[in-house]
């Protein structure tokens, strides 16, 4: 077992990543941020976590934006062809499951 501190991680740019493991396939990182990502879509399945901080989840569905407030212990399942950008109000740790060398 290997305990992972995370709350002591903080990138010297926006979307930093301690790497936490790979999993048949799937990076697990915590990213720390406080600049927005960039709209994108996943070629799998992406599940995010928020730890702390607080972020907006822009989604773009049928041609119609809406934005999810999320907060510590939220999280986010992005499937195939969603669209979605992560916009941190402030500082913020997020655990993030996603198939290695996805966007």
């Amino acid at each position: 077992m290997t305990l992972v501190d995370w709350r002591g991680f903080a990138g010297t740019k926006a979307w930093d990543a301690l790497d936490i493991a790979e999993v048949e396939g799937a990076t697990v990182r915590v990213h720390w941020t406080d600049a927005p990502y960039k709209w994108h879509v996943n070629d799998g399945e992406e599940v995010f976590v928020v730890l702390d901080g607080v972020v907006d989840m822009h989604l773009r569905e049928d041609g119609t934006e809406r934005i999810v407030a999320m907060g510590p212990g939220d999280i986010f399942h992005a499937g195939i062809g969603t669209e979605h950008v992560a916009h941190p109000r402030g500082p913020a740790r997020i655990l993030v499951v996603e198939k290695k060398g996805s966007v």
